[in-house]
């Protein structure tokens, strides 16, 4: 398997970085909330064409406080890397940090669509990037990927309510009521954040027309806006 600097990593390689990575995670705040001012949502979108897998990475950064949009890049490029589960960072990573480049506004925090301490060696894309781009992150995934056989249990239908998914006595994530009468989702730490304020922020950005907060949901619309121009 080569990635995008045409360097070659087995399984165990790629396993052994996880690894290495995760004994530095930190589930603790690293920033103060008075200081937050600017949150990038991220997201990425994939299509093939005549057998070449490409990728259309978005982020929109969004005022804290206003919740205005500010700025917003997409970048896309060819994909080298292939999908493997448990290992999507190593195939989305690249076009993150490509993108990241374009920005003229530097966020204080990233929310990624996706997951992040919620993953079988806690290293989903939320969590491995943190380390790249030097900020918190969030993980917010529409879905939920069984961990270890462990399903989620259902949180009661009011808004804010949650459960927390726990394997192996190990708090791994949350499932979150964000609007009442809908799917949940499924928040986790990237890395300097701890849960709770994780789902303060993410509730923070929930609004009446969708269950995932407009950080990652104005990110996702974007990459699919991307794929749709950038296709022959």
């Amino acid at each position: 398997m080569q990635n995008k600097q045409n360097q070659t990593y087995s399984i165990e390689e790629l396993k052994h970085i996880q690894e290495q990575l995760v004994n530095q995670v930190s589930l603790q705040n690293k920033f103060k909330m008075e200081d937050m001012k600017y949150v990038g949502g991220v997201d990425i979108a994939y299509w093939m064409e005549e057998g070449i897998d490409y990728g259309a990475c978005c982020i929109v950064v969004v005022d804290y406080v206003t919740k205005e949009v500010v700025e917003e890049v997409h970048h896309v490029e060819k994909i080298t890397f292939p999908y493997i589960s448990g290992y999507l960072a190593f195939r989305e990573l690249p076009l993150v940090l490509e993108t990241v480049k374009k920005l003229t506004i530097q966020p204080d925090l990233y929310m990624f669509d996706g997951n992040g301490y919620l993953h079988t060696r806690h290293m989903g894309i939320a969590t491995h990037a943190s380390f790249e781009l030097g900020r918190p992150t969030i993980g917010v995934a529409k879905t939920y990927l069984k961990i270890n056989a462990v399903d989620f249990i259902i949180p009661k239908n009011q808004v804010g309510a949650y459960t927390d998914i726990v394997i192996n006595h190990e708090v791994y994530g949350r499932t979150l009521r964000s609007r009442k009468d809908v799917k949940p989702i499924f928040v986790s730490c990237g890395n300097w954040i701890d849960l709770e304020t994780a789902t303060k922020i993410t509730m923070h950005f929930v609004e009446k027309d969708s269950r995932l907060p407009i950080t990652t949901r104005l990110a996702d619309l974007a990459t699919h806006e991307a794929r749709r121009m950038y296709r022959k």
